[in-house]
């Protein structure tokens, strides 16, 4: 890991640094504080925010916040040179993510235009830094082959000198104190159990692409939601839906499981309340490895909420759903909230 000086440049008033950093390792840290030689004061846009721990995103943003704030401090960093932004992830709907980031920024700045993000392209998934063209670009001189991926696959695997030489003290400190908490735990069985499944598969002539339908019903402003019981995702709420039988459709598949997981009266016709239908595909929505779904809005109107006879099934307000994005399974805060923006 090498960094160089940065050459001589007007130092900005403001420096924006984005990621998801799960965790924050080494060269983040590297990055942060060569960006600090160039900005007055920088504002840290953690990621992936408000969402369910998995293991791709075990830590809140508000502990990322306070491990981020806790190594630049270990490396002599004054507080008040640290602004945060908490991001949700819009998986479908790039302009609200882009919209957050540049609300969360302004809150910070105040109108001022003196602004500079901070970055190195290394390939698509960096396309974010040509997205917000009214701040100057500042690459990063920073080199290294250091991954957040890499520090988490030593972290569930137990290799803890392997994450020691990955992260700041400050981050080693917390990751071993994080390691004995209950959360950890439900990780750690996460971690394995997904590592089985993908194994499962991978003899597989092509890798495969699974298919499921799922079902957003919604009556009298409240969704129907159902808690899953096993993992992956064991106590997070989902929509009703699996994986596509053989002999079925996939409007079959929606309604069948909604009659499965909800005990939704049979009597009830589902299929004459559809309202609306739509891929979701967002290539990484499921660790289980490649997951296509096709969705469902059924609209049951206006009334007496139905009885459900399923174990973990409610109905739930839309405002208690659109509010917690953090409870739910993968994607399905996302599905379900775009379902309801149509109107």
């Amino acid at each position: 890991m090498t960094v160089p000086a940065p050459a001589s440049r007007r130092r900005r008033t403001f420096g924006v640094y984005i990621g998801r950093f799960e965790p924050p390792h080494a060269a983040h840290l590297d990055v942060m504080l060569e960006a600090l030689r160039s900005v007055q004061k920088l504002i840290v846009v953690i990621g992936s925010a408000r969402a369910a721990r998995t293991p791709k995103n075990p830590f809140t943003a508000e502990e990322r916040q306070e491990i981020i704030a806790a190594m630049l401090q270990e490396a002599g960093v004054q507080k008040a040179r640290l602004l945060f932004v908490h991001v949700r992830d819009y998986f479908y709907n790039e302009t609200l993510w882009l919209s957050e980031v540049q609300r969360g920024v302004q809150a910070h700045t105040r109108g001022s235009s003196d602004v500079a993000l901070i970055g190195h392209i290394k390939d698509e998934s960096s396309y974010y830094l040509r997205s917000f063209p009214a701040w100057e670009f500042i690459p990063t001189h920073v080199v290294s082959g250091l991954s957040a991926t890499d520090v988490r696959r030593a972290y569930f695997e137990d290799r803890p000198e392997d994450v020691a030489r990955m992260v700041p003290p400050a981050v080693n400190a917390f990751l071993s104190t994080f390691r004995a908490t209950p959360e950890y735990a439900e990780l750690r069985a996460e971690y394995d159990y997904l590592r089985d499944y993908r194994a499962s598969w991978q003899g597989a002539p092509f890798p495969p692409v699974f298919l499921t339908a799922d079902a957003v019903v919604t009556r009298s402003g409240h969704v129907l939601v159902v808690r899953r019981d096993g993992l992956p995702g064991r106590g997070r709420l989902a929509m009703p839906g699996g994986f596509v039988g053989q002999t079925e459709t996939l409007l079959q598949c929606a309604v069948r499981k909604v009659r499965g997981e909800s005990g939704l009266n049979a009597a009830i016709p589902l299929e004459t309340q559809l309202r609306s239908q739509q891929v979701f595909d967002y290539p990484d929505r499921s660790l289980r490895g490649r997951t296509v779904t096709h969705a469902f809005h059924f609209d049951l109107g206006i009334g007496q909420l139905p009885v459900l006879a399923g174990d973990g099934a409610a109905w739930m307000p839309l405002g208690d759903a659109m509010a917690r994005p953090e409870q739910f399974f993968e994607d399905h805060h996302a599905i379900i909230e775009h379902f309801l923006m149509r109107g």
